[in-house]
């Protein structure tokens, strides 16, 4: 017994090693890249209740070299956390110029309906298949929204009752890919309104909706002008 707990103690040590020399070289990566915000007169912003750094023991600040780069803290969405937004920047960087909407950025993540049609008739619905680290950190971090107290929690427990988790998970990894383009394209800050605020909007909704059909009107929702 002895043995076998020494030899998983040379194992942990080892594994820590490793872990802390892939650490050093992420630091040393991200000191090299050039900054967009000065923390020093733009301090990054405390983090919100319950949403910290502890959970990445490493031995460098990765949350504020991350907001140093991107001039925003992408762990203000509810479900991102710091390991989220490292693979999401890793994998897409900082420009987000190369996709000229939030739509061409989802679609580019794999997490656009792609249903096929052929004479005006669906034959399948679901998205494209894509390998992108980006998007599963997009899909993990939706799922972590189960048990959050946000709008954001609020809707991804009502589309998972109403689609099932499987395609709740990527209706909600898909509206945390149209944030993250926002805040990386334009600076855009995300502030969490509430629970109360997405169930009175969703309450609104449904008599609006109500209300129509009682007029045998149907609503049809504005298209976003790009220019």
């Amino acid at each position: 017994m002895l043995f076998v707990l020494e030899q998983s103690l040379d194992l942990y040590q080892i594994y820590q090693q490793k872990i802390q020399t892939c650490d050093e070289r992420i630091d040393g990566q991200l000191r090299s890249m050039e900054p967009r915000i000065d923390p020093l007169n733009e301090p990054i912003p405390e983090p919100r209740r319950g949403k910290d750094a502890r959970r990445h023991q490493s031995g460098f600040d990765l949350r504020g070299q991350l907001y140093r780069i991107t001039g925003v803290d992408l762990t203000r969405i509810d479900g991102i956390e710091v390991q989220n937004a490292q693979t999401i920047v890793s994998e897409v960087g900082v420009d987000m110029s190369r996709w000229k909407t939030e739509k061409h950025f989802a679609s580019w993540l794999g997490l656009c309906p792609d249903n096929r049609i052929s004479g005006g008739k669906v034959l399948k619905r679901g998205t494209r298949h894509v390998v992108n680290r980006a998007a599963t950190a997009l899909r993990l971090a939706a799922s972590a929204l189960l048990r959050s107290q946000s709008a954001l929690g609020a809707k991804f427990r009502r589309l998972r009752s109403k689609l099932g988790a499987p395609k709740a998970i990527t209706a909600m990894a898909h509206m945390l890919a149209r944030l993250v383009y926002r805040m990386l394209r334009f600076g855009h800050d995300y502030v969490d309104r509430g629970i109360e605020f997405y169930e009175a909007k969703y309450q609104h909704q449904q008599r609006i909706t109500k209300q129509a059909a009682a007029l045998h009107m149907q609503l049809i929702p504005l298209t976003r002008v790009v220019s």
